[in-house]
């Protein structure tokens, strides 16, 4: 269905958002979007880092705390991230 869509009706389409959002609130919407697809983007490394072995000693992977950044250098919305604690048993 949507390989019909020939520039005429891309053009219709992309009028009618500009009508309903306006053009001051679509720079906003791209930038979160943009921000969200950031944040998706690390997440998913993230977990894809967790499934790795471990590293070498404790005391390394204890000394190297863990943040979790938006964006690249983006250090306002920059959280540590917390790990469980493993515990040994005899």
């Amino acid at each position: 269905m949507l390989s019909n869509l020939r520039a005429p009706e891309i053009i219709l389409i992309l009028v009618v958002v500009v009508l309903l959002f306006g053009a001051k609130k679509l720079p906003d919407m791209a930038r979160s979007l943009g921000k969200s697809a950031r944040i998706l983007k690390s997440e998913a490394k993230a977990m894809k880092s967790e499934g790795e072995p471990a590293a070498p000693s404790e005391d390394t992977a204890a000394a190297a705390q863990r943040t979790i950044q938006a964006a690249p250098g983006d250090t306002a919305s920059a959280r540590p991230a917390t790990e469980p604690q493993q515990t040994k048993q005899s």
